[in-house]
């Protein structure tokens, strides 16, 4: 009688590796990126530096999974000091590389039980569907625009979309809007009180919601405790 391959002990043990190999994979890649952007927020010669490689390294904890931290104020601060297309090559290099680890990371994510839970419900399939039909104008529309890009890093992974044309929509949609950016701050240059003013409005309007789900918790936690007492 013949055996199914996937069943063999050899083969259970080849899974297990790989998976173990994807966990560690991914550690990497988080504390990569954590350890990044603890850099830059501790260091004030980071946050003021006009050093190129700051632009490059500041783009990994920026466009990471769902980002904290906002690009467009660095790249008009860097326009002040390089040329749109210099601040454009080196933000798009670190941006592409991002990408590709924000393609890993969520395949990881979402090859999870809990994921592949919401993969099967009826509305995210017609999201998904939806996105097949135009996968590359959709991510470089998203790109291109100023509309939140994070949802499109889940479709790529979920619709399967090839990680090369994703990278590729990405440089093509990035590439101007950084160009643009960087434009913009070469030929204004804002005060760096602005920037600063630019930066805390776009980190609260990108976590608002974080901080809303935050305080809804601990209201909860708190009513429990209450009732709990009486």
């Amino acid at each position: 009688m013949m055996t199914n391959q996937d069943n063999t002990p050899g083969s259970s043990k080849n899974t297990k590796k790989s998976s173990k190999i994807r966990t560690l994979l991914f550690i990497i890649q988080v504390t990569l990126v954590l350890v990044l952007l603890i850099g830059w927020l501790s260091f004030k010669i980071l946050r003021t530096s006009k050093n190129l490689w700051v632009l490059f390294f500041y783009s990994f904890p920026s466009e990471f999974l769902i980002a904290i931290v906002p690009h467009e104020p660095i790249l008009l601060y860097f326009g002040k000091f390089y040329s749109p297309l210099t601040v454009a090559v080196v933000g798009i290099i670190g941006t592409v590389m991002t990408e590709a680890i924000n393609y890993s990371a969520f395949n990881y994510i979402t090859d999870t039980n809990f994921f592949q839970k919401i993969r099967h419900k009826k509305a995210v399939n017609k999201i998904i569907e939806l996105f097949r039909k135009f996968p590359f104008l959709a991510i470089w529309i998203a790109g291109l625009t100023p509309v939140p890009f994070y949802p499109f890093r889940f479709l790529v992974v979920l619709a399967r979309y090839p990680v090369l044309k994703y990278l590729l929509a990405v440089f093509l949609s990035r590439t101007p809007r950084f160009y643009l950016l960087a434009y913009l701050g070469h030929e204004i240059k804002f005060p760096d009180y602005l920037l600063i003013i630019l930066f805390v409005i776009l980190i609260l309007s990108m976590n608002i919601q974080l901080l809303r789900n935050v305080l809804k918790r601990r209201r909860m936690k708190e009513d429990a405790d209450s009732s709990g007492s009486a």
